[in-house]
């Protein structure tokens, strides 16, 4: 599946028209953070705390 440049800016387009630009940094920090706990649940950091 190879996305190209106009792929890309589409579905951009339509996040942005869909969530509205004021939601937009949320939704950012909500998918990083999303991310940062999947890495760090593969990465076995939560275990290392108990």
């Amino acid at each position: 599946m190879n996305l190209g440049l106009g792929e890309i800016l589409l579905i951009l387009l339509i996040v942005l028209v869909i969530f509205g630009g004021s939601k937009l940094p949320a939704l950012g920090r909500g998918i990083g953070e999303a991310i940062r706990n999947f890495k760090k649940g593969l990465s076995g950091e939560d275990e290392k705390k108990k």
